[in-house]
């Protein structure tokens, strides 16, 4: 064996002995210990949110049969007799959330496609900021605004013979649509700043303009992040309480009417838990088969989310 491979591995040896040696990083075990903590507390909230409404739920489910609640068209569970059809609500929450997506969605994009391919550096740092001071804006008061100022805005542009009650799905969805907006455009930006440079380039290098390099390379490029940001808007939409309460109506409804009031699931159960309703009743335990079905339908779009992303993410060098 010759000399230079005896040093060699006289070296290495040296090396494992060296590292061996050395202390016990304390440091990196705190931190492991403290993001297993943090993912266990997420899963024992998740766990612990879904058997509060479970349980709950399946007594009410006992005292009223499933097929009634799924597809029964009257919602009265205060009257005598009591009603139980979810329809009217589920209806209230999808109109709303429509003219909420119809706002927030192409203005989002937009907004997006702008700042991240349009705007300069200077005019991205000050508008992105400016967007996003809207999430931050308590959705109570986008509620009052929406009652106290866009309803009769509304009502002064409105044809006489179509005017818009006080309480309408319309507003409550076009003020839930600017507030999603920031969501939206957020994200859907990140997502554009991350395809590479290089292919734009190699699109104007093929003749193509700034429009063209924008919705024909970026934009299906960042598909898998915009899909994404699309899915939590539509999400929070479902999910808004606050807006939908005081600005929709307290009512269920069956209509597609924009200007009619409606009531949404998050209505109703913001409005039933703060009232004088006996605790264990069949009316009480309502608030939970609503609240299981709203979870439902938002795990169901958070795994649409999740596939759309697996199966159109792009992956770069």
């Amino acid at each position: 064996m010759s000399t230079l491979t005896v040093d060699k591995h006289a070296a290495a040896a040296g090396a494992e002995g060296f590292l061996r040696q050395q202390r016990a990083r304390h440091g990196e075990k705190l931190v492991y210990v403290v993001l297993l903590v943090s993912a266990l507390v997420s899963v024992a909230t998740t766990i612990g949110i879904v058997f509060s409404l479970v349980v709950p739920a399946a007594q009410f489910f006992a005292e009223v049969p499933l097929r009634e609640f799924l597809f029964g068209t009257d919602w009265a569970p205060n009257f005598q007799p009591p009603s139980f059809g979810v329809i009217p609500l589920l209806v209230g929450t999808f109109l709303t959330t429509v003219i909420a997506c119809a706002i927030a969605l192409p203005v989002g994009l937009g907004a997006a496609i702008y700042l991240s391919e349009y705007a300069s550096d200077r005019a991205r740092k000050t508008l992105k900021p400016a967007l996003e001071v809207l999430a931050g804006i308590p959705t109570v008061v986008y509620g009052f605004f929406a009652l106290t100022f866009f309803t009769p805005l509304l009502k002064v542009f409105s044809p006489s013979e179509n005017l818009p009650g006080t309480f309408n799905a319309f507003s409550a969805g076009v003020i839930m649509g600017v507030m999603i907006i920031p969501t939206v455009a957020s994200l859907s930006e990140d997502a554009m700043a991350a395809v590479p440079s290089g292919l734009r380039q190699g699109a104007f290098a093929l003749g193509s303009n700034k429009r063209q390099v924008s919705t024909r390379v970026v934009v299906p490029a960042a598909l898998s992040g915009i899909a994404a940001a699309f899915i939590l808007g539509i999400s929070r939409a479902v999910g808004e309480t606050m807006i939908v309460t005081m600005a929709a109506g307290l009512q269920p409804n069956i209509t597609l009417n924009p200007f009619e009031f409606v009531e949404t699931m998050t209505a109703y159960i913001a409005s039933s838990a703060g009232g004088d309703i006996a605790t264990g009743s069949t009316v009480y335990k309502t608030i939970f088969a609503v609240g299981l079905l709203l979870f439902i339908i938002t795990f169901v779009m958070n795994m649409i989310s999740i596939r759309l992303v697996r199966k159109y993410r792009e992956v770069y060098e």
